[in-house]
């Protein structure tokens, strides 16, 4: 059976399903299969939008690291070149590269990646005019992208050493154009025939449009330095503002950097001692970057976690969402922490607090061993520092989104492939369940159960210890009435338990909760229920041997994760009612009284009981082939059972509008009499009912004669009765009693 995988009336593929004993597919098993398809389009749909989305994060995150380089060293166009020759040519999978620019006519080497030593010397001291003969003379010629498919073999071609010592054949250029003019060339080449696609093409021109820029910018930023250079002593304070955008552009998701500029320049711009910075890490505020803190201090500063408080100066900022300044720590009746600000020596303290969308993300704390009050100008620059700080913060929060959840598409899709290839066997499936969940929530080990109606039975462990697997497998386990399982099933939807030890079932020594704590070392539990239409089917466990509570995206998580489970289970359900459903349509068939076969569409046998083949004599090999329907009455014409003439009428009779229902009977060559009924089919093909009536056709000839008889013995009487003179005159004649007429 064939079932096309198909995506917008576009043909993807096939799925096939065969056996190795003739039994056609019921209609089920072809939806099941159609279902299965449709899944596979997805699972396909799902790696080309996946490897679309790497190919162009990979595209943007070279351009992104090419303009970083542009952006960290305008001037510098040789770094620029060559980062944007190794990027482009590792995308477009090409051997090397050169960029040119057009200098009195000639096209002039500037950069370089993966030429030979000699043939870049040769590059160098012979510049390449415009002209056909060679790829960046002719972009240059033409002034469009130029792709030659086989320098070896293209006619006009006349750069020979490009072939010889540079080992190029296929090859494409871009020209560099700014404002209508072109001013360089960028070329690429491989060392095997090998065209580029379209895409390469594209990305090339990107390259090349960023190439003009550098080379804009830096002639721009040149002319401009040179102008603002009796400037630059006047300007500390734009500077270093400067600065701090600078690395956060050139840091863009590396957050450490960008966080280490922003509390050193606030330091020195500020004329503050120290300073820190803290995140919003799930409603606690913890050390993200520091400077100039005593040690003793800074080892309490790293390790406390801030609730938002007043008697703090970073939780007083978060609770505020506003700037924070605290003349005297020592001396101000709210702040708590004196004792600390004692050991860091810290008197005035300014809190800004990082905002996005009005909600705290992360607060700047500046500190003064003296008292003394920041001036607005201060003030207004840490704001500046915080709110160039939100930038990376949201950009690596945004990424680290995307990349979960691309890990979690592409852990679904190996769920579900999982699932496809072993659709009736659950093992596989919850180890697979299992694993990716604890992978991708960050816990140590897990237990899948399944629910027969009265016990938790363990279906599925990874990364439990020994002694507490033996003891999960044992037995059947009763569903606790105060743990996780009892509260699942009378009806929550998850249980978060982060302290066993206040946790009533484990003060109540529920087996289960002790052997957790015990045998398998687990501290932070999370469970969520399998549930089909309200049935409770199971329970998807996993731990932690850390107290760290598991974040609401992990709870949704590995909800997720449950719902696959339960239809991995509802899929093996099905799959085993199919199957026996399947098991008892064959016994069905095989045991029927006829002879029956189905012919397909295509009028191909498709499948036939034992009764058909033993009434026609058919060997095995012959059925196996899935023999044509005239290739069938051939065989049987070939054994005598039809003559030339007689097979040509079956064959017009059977071939012609085979929508039609039939009904004939014939005598086989060995005196066997068979009727013969052709039912069709809906969407196309028809059955073939092959019975035995020899013996009726024998009774009812012997009825014939029977009949043939009594009218025959009747004819005699009437003739004799008309020569009879008694019964001619209407005189009954008496009976003889002695005779027996």
């Amino acid at each position: 059976m064939f079932v096309p995988l198909r995506r917008d009336d576009t043909l993807l593929g096939i799925i096939s399903a065969s056996r190795r004993e003739i039994q056609p597919f019921t209609d089920t098993e072809i939806a099941l299969l159609e279902n299965f398809a449709a899944q596979a389009v997805i699972a396909m749909e799902n790696a080309r939008l996946l490897i679309e989305t790497r190919e162009a994060l990979e595209q943007q995150t070279a351009a992104a690291e090419v303009l970083q380089v542009i952006n960290s060293s305008p001037t510098d166009l040789a770094s620029v070149f060559d980062a944007m020759l190794e990027k482009a040519a590792r995308i477009c999978q090409a051997h090397s590269g050169f960029i040119f620019q057009l200098q009195d006519g000639l096209n002039s080497i500037v950069a370089a990646f993966g030429v030979p030593p000699e043939y870049y010397e040769f590059q160098t001291y012979n510049p390449i005019p415009l002209g056909r003969g060679t790829s960046a003379g002719r972009t240059a010629l033409e002034q469009r992208a130029v792709h030659i498919v086989d320098a070896a073999a293209d006619p006009e071609y006349t750069r020979a050493e490009a072939v010889q010592i540079g080992g190029q054949r296929t090859m494409l250029g871009v020209p560099l154009i700014r404002e209508d003019a072109l001013i360089g060339v960028i070329t690429f080449g491989r060392s095997r025939v090998r065209p580029f696609t379209a895409k390469q093409t594209a990305l090339v021109s990107t390259f090349a449009d960023q190439a003009v820029i550098a080379i804009e910018n830096a002639r721009l930023l040149g002319g401009l330095r040179k102008r603002t250079q009796d400037l630059q002593e006047s300007l500390e304070y734009q500077t270093a503002t400067s600065n701090v955008l600078k690395v956060i552009s050139r840091s863009t998701f590396d957050l450490d950097p960008v966080l280490d500029t922003v509390v050193t320049t606030a330091i020195r711009l500020c004329r503050a001692d120290q300073a820190v910075l803290y995140r919003n890490l799930n409603g606690k505020y913890s050390w993200a970057a520091g400077a100039s803190l005593v040690p003793e201090y800074e080892r309490i500063e790293r390790t406390v976690r801030i609730h938002p408080s007043v008697g703090t100066l970073i939780g007083r900022a978060a609770l505020q969402a506003q700037t924070i300044q605290i003349l005297d720590c020592w001396s101000d009746p709210l702040y708590e922490a004196k004792d600390d600000a004692r050991i860091g020596g810290i008197r005035t303290l300014l809190g800004v607090p990082l905002l996005r969308e009005g909600q705290p993300i992360g607060v700047i704390g500046l500190a003064r061993r003296r008292v003394e009050a920041y001036a607005d100008k201060e003030i207004e620059l840490v704001r500046t520092f915080a709110d160039q700080a939100v930038i990376p913060i949201e950009n690596t929060r945004l990424l680290t989104e995307l990349r979960e959840a691309l890990e979690q598409q592409q852990t679904i899709a190996e769920v579900l492939r999982v699932i496809n290839s072993t659709p009736g066997d659950l093992g596989p499936v919850f180890e697979a369940l299992l694993e990716k969940a604890l992978a991708l929530c960050g816990a140590a080990f897990g237990v899948l159960w399944t629910y027969d109606g009265e016990c938790l039975h363990a279906a599925a462990l990874h990364g439990v210890s020994e002694s507490f697997a033996d003891f999960l497998t044992q037995a059947p386990h009763p569903v606790g009435s105060k743990n996780a399982h009892g509260r699942l099933l009378a009806g929550e939807n998850v249980v978060h338990i982060v302290d066993f030890e206040s946790d009533e079932a484990h003060q109540t020594g529920d087996p289960i909760r002790r052997a957790l704590v015990e045998l398998g070392g687990g501290r932070v539990l999370l469970a969520v229920p399998l549930r089909k239409d309200g049935a409770f089917l199971g329970v998807f466990t996993i731990y932690r041997q850390e107290a760290r509570p598991f974040s609401d995206k992990q709870i949704s998580l590995l909800q997720n994760f449950a719902a696959q489970a339960v239809i991995a289970i509802d899929n093996a359900r099905l799959l085993n009612e199919i199957r026996q459903r399947q098991a008892e349509l064959r016994v069905t068939f095989d045991n029927m009284g006829d002879g029956v076969a189905m012919f397909d569409a295509e009028l191909k046998l498709a499948a036939l009981n034992h009764n058909f083949q033993e009434m026609l004599d058919l060997p095995d090999e012959f059925v196996i082939g899935r023999p044509k329907l005239t290739e069938y009455f051939q065989y049987l014409a070939a054994r005598g059972e039809y003559a030339a003439t007689d097979l040509e009428a079956e064959l017009r009779s059977r071939v012609d509008n085979p929508e039609r229902e039939l009904r004939i009977e014939r005598t086989r060559p060995d005196g066997r009499v068979i009727e013969v009924r052709r039912t069709p089919v809906p969407g196309g093909g028809f059955v073939l009912m092959y019975s035995d009536i020899t013996a009726r056709k024998r009774a009812e000839q012997e009825i014939r004669a029977a009949r043939c008889r009594r009218k025959g013995a009747r004819r005699t009487q009437d003739r004799a009765g008309e020569l009879d003179p008694c019964r001619k005159n209407g005189v009954s004649r008496p009976i003889d009693r002695g005779h027996r007429p």
